[in-house]
């Protein structure tokens, strides 16, 4: 007898992946649940800007066929997930949540959408985010604002605020998002998932529509550390289509993900716990560090002295990158066009003024700005040699502690529309995620606790050396195993 869909949503994505290889439910059975449950829930979250039912069932059909024959081709196979509408997705819509890409089907898939579907995984839909990737709320989609499962009048944070609310609300097993500044680990932060933001070059971004290309990464978002590390491990790798792809070897990341913390040496970057957090998170996180040391791992004071210029040099470097790439929409090639424009002039200028939201528009001009003639030396440069003594900094720190650790956010999810009016307050949120762009390093949002205050979800971010995602996935498994899960939003 199958069980009730609301039981299997409840599921894990490695549980459901066990459930499927003991036959004990179909994977039509999996994507029935998962689109029931997105039909009861996602009126009032947004986590969706469309989903694909028809390709899911199809997709289900031939993994419930491999598994009959005993030939499932991975954990994924047959299990239901989403993705950020970041993804090229071959004949399914996608806009990046802009009206300029509204209407714009890819002719083909990006190449974490075309390993995710060699692994088996059923792609459902395709979910909300900030416009291009650029927000920390997902209040700046042009379609609608996504709701924190948690509380339904929060953000579930951005950019990738769809991601962490799907399975957070239980809709999917798991999701893809990008994170140029922390857009994979705040939403997961503020939605009580695991987020994992890889070294840069780790994941392939072919296919991902750019909004930073220097500092743009691919992540999964799971309701488990375990489930986080499946989908790492199905999308990681080098890809010859990718000339930022790096051709190191992947990890096994499963084997050592129940080795524990004991060894372990975790920095703790003075500068992030010197102030500024809200009462709530900072006792999170300190009760996260001493469940540490009660597991056997060392604390060690480290300082990371140029991450206050994290912020600055970021909102130089990234909407300078922006403005180059975001060139490319002008209404000639692909989305939507100002048909009735005079002349080729007025059609660019009339295309991005109905296509481009306020905040590409703001992160446009400023990044024109720091490029312009007079300006790149004063800026845009100055920005970049900052970015080498941030990364200088997380070096020096890495020789005396093996992860660094500390608050994901200065606060829990905020409400909708509190900072929609102070772009600058918005762009704080990720004071401390940016660094790890800036750096190039492997960062991972694990939830630590719940503000006792508000009862939202409260993450605990690591860091890690390059390509060493083995060691943050095992740190952040032992917290996990030793805080216990969350308990589910009531959606």
């Amino acid at each position: 007898m199958s069980a009730p869909s609301t039981e299997l949503t409840s599921l894990s994505l490695a549980d459901a992946s066990a459930l499927l290889a003991g036959r004990g439910a179909s994977s039509r059975e999996l994507v029935a649940a998962a689109l029931d449950r997105i039909a009861a829930t996602d009126g009032r979250i947004g986590a969706f800007l469309r989903t694909t039912p028809e390709r899911a069932r199809a997709a289900a059909e031939a993994a419930d066929a491999r598994a009959a024959k005993g030939a499932r081709r991975s954990p994924l196979d047959g299990v239901p997930i989403a993705l950020k509408d970041i993804f090229l997705t071959k004949g399914v819509e996608t806009t990046c949540a802009s009206r300029i890409l509204e209407g714009f089907v890819p002719p083909y898939d990006a190449t974490v959408v075309e390993r995710l579907e060699q692994a088996g995984a059923v792609v459902v839909g395709k979910l909300n985010m900030d416009e291009f990737a650029m927000g920390s709320s997902n209040e700046n989609s042009a379609f609608k604002p996504c709701h924190n499962p948690y509380d339904l009048a929060r953000t579930p944070g951005g950019s990738s605020g769809g991601s962490a609310a799907a399975v957070a609300a239980r809709q999917v097993y798991g999701t893809l998002g990008t994170d140029t500044g922390g857009s994979i680990r705040l939403p997961a932060a503020f939605c009580g998932a695991v987020g994992v933001k890889p070294t840069y070059g780790r994941v392939s971004r072919y296919g991902v529509i750019a909004f930073a290309s220097s500092l743009d990464q691919v992540g999964p978002l799971g309701r488990t550390v375990r489930d986080a590390a499946l989908l790492l491990q199905a999308i990681a790798g080098h890809d010859p289509r990718d000339l930022t792809s790096s051709t190191r070897p992947v990890d096994d990341y499963l084997a050592g993900l129940e080795s524990g913390a004991r060894g372990l040496r975790i920095g703790v970057p003075r500068e992030w716990l010197a102030g500024g957090l809200a009462p709530g998170v900072e006792r999170a996180v300190r009760e996260a560090l001493a469940r540490y040391e009660r597991l056997g791992a060392t604390l060690v004071d480290v300082s990371l002295p140029h991450s206050r210029y994290g912020i600055a040099a970021y909102y130089l470097i990234a909407p300078a990158e922006a403005s180059s790439n975001l060139a490319r929409y002008d209404g000639v090639r692909f989305g939507l066009r100002a048909g009735e424009a005079r002349g080729l002039k007025e059609m660019y200028s009339e295309t991005r003024e109905r296509g481009f939201g306020a905040e590409p528009k703001r992160r446009i001009m400023l990044g024109t700005y720091a490029l312009s003639a007079g300006y790149y030396d004063a800026y845009y440069l100055r920005a970049q040699k900052v970015r080498t003594l941030v990364r200088r900094d997380f070096d020096e720190a890495f020789r005396a502690c093996d992860v660094v650790a500390g608050p994901v956010a200065p606060t829990v999810a905020f409400r909708l529309g509190e900072k929609t009016a102070d772009p600058l307050q918005m762009y704080l949120a990720d004071v401390f995620t940016i660094t790890a762009n800036l750096a190039a390093l492997p960062g991972l949002s694990v939830p630590c606790g719940v503000e006792r205050e508000s009862g939202m979800p409260v993450g605990l971010q690591l860091v890690g050396r390059p390509f060493d995602e083995a060691t943050l996935l095992r740190a952040a498994r032992a917290l996990e195993r030793e805080a216990g899960p969350l308990p589910a939003p009531e959606v």
